[in-house]
């Protein structure tokens, strides 16, 4: 589809940028979608054989788009989801990239099925573009910086060696983001009294992060990176990071999220899938064992 394309020209960049050896262009025939009716179910053997044919005469017509790099073109058959999940876990360095729909309104909740399952299953690394209306997939794209959000944790700053490894190859600006959320204010309204100084707290927390965020910055200098700053905010998380994300130009997020197993890989870290519906920029999803190798 046009809007599945539109992913093309982010996933070029990164593979001109590091040089990467072979991209696998790959359509699934949704063998569940062909049995939704007795007709269909008749017909399955020839339908699949069809949507096979069409989608390898599809791949070998968008494959000029990566010029003379090493392409694989592949038709599969079942599950989207579980399908690029399966191929890319053999793989742990294998990078996903995809789109998801380009609404607006309510309807930015909606990812499509197949972006969310696979958001939400794969612990390989995962770039997800949001399509335009326009439904055009040779779009002028580049990077010019990474929004970086970064929470204080352990596991949001497995994403910076995938940040210093990007930003030192494309030469992209880093601005490091931190939110501080008021953990008081549900119990400092309606009056009442309190021991508990909250503007002082407040200030505790301010000063706290921005140390934080310096001692970072630092470390991010010393790795190589040569234009890096911060910014300390106000707010709820994925609010300011979409906000300061949609202010700056040209700019990639990269945020960590969990990578589960089992039962427990279908919950996603509410900040990372909130940018992610929300975020008009491309965002990369890194998962910690990924992340923490560069």
């Amino acid at each position: 589809s046009k809007t599945a394309e539109q992913v093309m020209p982010w996933a070029r960049i990164l593979a001109e940028g590091f040089s990467i050896p072979s991209v696998e262009l790959l359509t699934v025939v949704d063998v569940g979608s062909l049995l939704t009716s007795v007709d269909r179910a008749r017909r399955f053997d020839r339908l699949v054989e069809q949507l096979s044919r069409e989608g390898k005469v599809y791949l070998r017509r968008i494959s000029g788009y990566f010029g003379g790099r090493k392409l694989m073109r592949s038709i599969e058959q079942g599950d989207p989801a579980e399908l690029i999940v399966g191929k890319a876990e053999a793989d742990k360095s294998t990078l996903i990239a995809m789109t998801t729909h380009g609404h607006s309104g309510l309807n930015r909740w909606l990812l499509g099925s197949v972006a969310e399952k696979v958001l939400r299953a794969t612990t390989n690394p995962l770039l997800l573009v949001r399509a335009n209306h326009e439904g055009k997939a040779d779009v002028a794209a580049s990077f010019k910086s990474i929004v970086v959000p970064l929470d204080g944790s352990e596991l949001a700053e497995t994403a910076l060696p995938t940040v210093v490894r990007i930003a030192k190859k494309l030469r992209l600006e880093v601005f490091l983001i931190r939110v501080v959320d008021n953990p008081y204010s549900g119990f400092i309204s309606g009056g009442g009294h309190y021991a508990v100084n909250t503007d002082e707290l407040l200030k505790a927390m301010r000063d706290q992060a921005r140390n934080y965020l310096e001692a970072k910055m630092a470390e991010l200098r010393k790795r190589g990176v040569e234009q890096v700053s911060y910014l300390l905010l106000d707010g709820i998380a994925a609010d300011e990071i979409v906000s300061v994300a949609d202010q700056t130009p040209e700019s990639l997020i990269v945020m960590c999220s969990h990578g589960r197993s089992g039962v427990k890989r279908w919950a996603l870290g509410s900040v990372t899938e909130t940018v992610v519906r929300h975020a008009d920029n491309p965002v990369l999803v890194v998962r910690p064992a990924v992340a923490a190798g560069g």
